[in-house]
This record gives C-alpha cells, structure tokens and sequence, in this order.
C-alpha cells in the first residue's frame, strides 16, 4: 500500500519505476491490439497497400486473429480480394489457418463461390475443410502418400492373366488378382476417371485410412499403386464372397450362425468405433461384410469407400457431413433427412443386417431402396415375420433402430449383449421352438 501512495503523490521510488513499466506494457498491448484490427480492417476494405505498409512494419501481423480467430487472408478469401490476399500468402500467411469453426480460407472461398481466390488459394496448396468446406470433418485427414510409401506396390507384380472380376462400380471394378503369388482383391479406378480431382481425393482417402486398420474383423489391407495409372488398392482375397450372396443363396440363418456373423461384426465396428480417433463407416450394408472362406465361419467388415476418420474430443460431437450417403435400405433416417448424425448410423445399418440374417430377406423388401430409406425415415421399421425369433435379439435389433440416434446402444455395448445372448442359447435352439 505504501508504495502505491507514493506513486500516486508522483514519488521516485522503485514502485514508481513498476508502474511506468506496467503502464508501456499496456501502452505496447493496446498498440498491438489495435495494429491487429487494422490489419483486419484493411483486409476486409480491399486496402493491398495499407496492408503491405503495416506488415513491412511488423510481419507477425499476417498471423493475427480476431475474435473468431480468422486471420487476414480469412479475411480476404471470403471477399475475393486477390491483391490483399497474395500480399498476405507473400508474408508467409498461412493458407490452412482454421477459424473458431475450423474452417480454412479455401473453405471460405468456396462458401463464397470466389472462383479466382479457390483457384490462387489451391496453387499454393490451400485445402478445404471446416464447416463451410466441401470436405469437412471436425479434423481433417492429412493427404497421405509421400513419394515412396512402403506399401506403394510395383504394378508389374500385380498378375491379371487369370484374373476374374468380383464387383463393379462407377469408379471402376474389382478383381480377384494375384500378387507376388497369392490371390488378392483389387479395387481398380477407371482410366477414364484417373484424372479426376474428387476420384482421386476419395482413393486417396480410402488409402490413407486403411492404412491405419489392423484388426481380425476388418479387411486386411496390404498396399496400393498411387505413382501410376490406373490407381490400385490391393486388400486380402476373401474366398468365402459377401454376405449379400451368402443370405441369397442359404435365406435365413440359425440362430447360432446369425449371432456368430453380429458378433464378428460387432467386433470389427467395435474397433473402428474406438475413441478418439473414430471411423465411421456410413455404408454397411451385406455386401461390404465379407466372409472369410467358403465354411462362411467368420466375417470382416471391409469397403470403406464412404468411411470418415473423425477425431472426436468425446463421445457426444455430432458431425455434419454428406447426407444421403451410403445405401438406401441400411440408410439411418437422420442421414437420409440430411441432419447432422453421428456414428449412431453405423448402429441403426447393423440392426437391419440382423434383421436380414435372421428373416431372410433383406429389410423392407417390397420397397425399392429409394422408398425403403424414404418409409423408414418416417418412423416405419420392418416387420417381424420368421417364427423362432429369440426375444432378446427381437429387443437389441428395436434398440439399434431406435430413431432416436442416441437411445441406440454403442457396438461395445452390443458386443457385451450379444455374448450374454450367446451364452443363454440352448444348444439345441432352433426357429420351430419359438413362435413370434
């Protein structure tokens, strides 16, 4: 208190030497803070010039962030101001700087339909994520694929000679091949789309994923030709083919088998599931479960064309992402309505893969895909017909369904249901005991 009176009465003691330096200190803050904001200003009123001067002045200006935390060349980018922006991206801006909503100045670009900013802000390697991006997620996956990856694989050992194809698309076709000796799936893009931008992102993507995943449940990756054309992505041949033809060809199976098959599943999305770094998969379906050999006692989950790596802080993040993506008879309501969903909808695509294991027919058969995800999407759900349905499995196929995406259970929580369900089943149970 003492020297706060002096300083006060203007005495010269060292208190007073305190606040002079205090009071430049907060001089020097405030001049900051307002050097920021007219960085900012003169960002948004197209000034290149004014700009120019105060960064010659003070070059750590080109990172200053408003409340928002967008910076200059967020600034510019959402306005189309080429000669402001390229001043910023001289001084060493950052093209991927991410705002309070993590959006980069590409995403704003983009928002904002500036055609000349998106094409100046991707010279120099701008990406486009964030909310207003073409490609959001909460945290972006990294372009993979550095020049020589060891698991970039030579096409010349790739033997096409007896190969056989096993599935098409409008991205390409997928053939069962051999490599280095042993028979392999490969997913092979279409010359006539090698070139295409958002193709490659995507194989790039599905790449850059799989390379992650190593789990007995999941397709085994085993490497890719990304230097030349046409891209490869080259999994483990599974003998036993998908689970669409399976259900084809056997109809409804035992309760045993299709319990078996939920928890082999349950277990792969189990693991993708896993926190923080979640893959949803947005297209399970039968034909993505693959079975591991003709005796179809095991299955992995595989074609993560659509998948999403989200890192998540907790468990509650909702995303907003692609809306009415993956396959219209396993579509979630909330992704076929365009809301924002979670990876709640991989639960409610299990729960109509049950149903189609334990009744034969895949759900809403009557129903062409469109109307199926159409009917479901107002509340409707499949009916229950087979006689013998175990009531606890009839209970967690409701649960997983559930339209609201929380009420459903998560793949752990299936995972610990399913066993329990296992363990209680007679060995002698068949679909006749019961009646529904």
């Amino acid at each position: 208190m003492e020297g706060g009176n002096s300083d006060e009465s203007g005495g010269s003691g060292s208190g007073s030497s305190t606040t002079n330096s205090v009071e430049i200190s907060k001089q020097k803050e405030k001049s900051r803070v307002s050097r920021t904001s007219l960085i900012l200003w003169h960002a948004h009123q197209n000034d290149s010039n004014a700009v120019k001067k105060l960064l010659e002045e003070d070059k750590s200006l080109v990172h200053a962030r408003d409340y928002d935390n967008r910076t200059p060349l967020h600034v510019a980018s959402l306005h189309g101001w080429i000669d402001v922006a390229q001043c910023l991206i001289d001084y060493g801006a950052d093209v991927n700087a991410q705002d309070r909503w993590k959006n980069t100045p590409l995403a704003d670009a983009e928002g904002a339909k500036k055609k000349n900013m998106v094409e100046l802000l991707k010279t120099y390697g701008g990406l486009s994520y964030g909310q207003n991006g073409s490609h959001f997620e909460p945290k972006p996956v990294a372009p993979p694929l550095p020049n020589k990856c060891d698991w970039e694989i030579e096409p010349s050992e790739l033997d096409f000679s007896t190969s056989v194809i096993i599935g098409k698309g409008s991205f390409g076709e997928i053939l069962r091949a051999c490599w280095r000796g042993t028979p392999v799936a490969v997913k092979r893009i279409l010359p006539s789309l090698s070139d295409d931008r958002l193709v490659i992102q995507d194989f790039r993507h599905e790449v850059n994923l799989l390379v992650k995943l190593r789990h007995p449940n999941i397709v085994q990756f085993l490497g890719a030709v990304t230097e030349r054309k046409p891209l490869m992505l080259i999994t483990e041949y599974l003998r036993g083919g998908d689970l669409h033809q399976h259900l084809k060809e056997k109809g409804s199976l035992n309760p045993a088998t299709a319990i078996n098959f939920a928890l082999d599943i349950a277990r792969g999305m189990t693991y993708l599931h896993n926190e923080p770094n979640v893959i949803i998969h947005r297209d399970l379906k039968p034909r993505n479960v693959l079975l591991v050999n003709t005796s179809a006692d095991h299955l992995k989950v595989g074609d993560f064309g659509l998948s999403k790596l989200i890192r998540v802080q907790n468990s509650h993040d909702v995303y907003k992402m692609t809306g009415e993506t993956g396959s219209y008879r396993y579509m979630a309501p909330e992704v076929f309505k365009h809301r924002k969903y979670d990876k709640k909808v991989d639960v409610f695509s299990f729960a109509m893969i049950l149903y189609e294991m334990l009744e034969g027919d895949p759900p809403m058969a009557s129903y062409e895909p469109y109307e199926a995800a159409k009917y479901v999407a107002e509340g409707h759900r499949p009916v229950f017909r087979a006689k013998g349905y175990i009531p606890e499995l009839r209970v967690l196929t409701e649960q997983c369904w559930a339209a609201d995406m929380n009420q459903r259970p998560s793949f752990l929580e299936i995972l610990k249901k399913l066993e329990k369900i296992k363990d209680n089943l007679p060995s002698d149970h068949h679909w006749n005991l019961f009646t529904t």
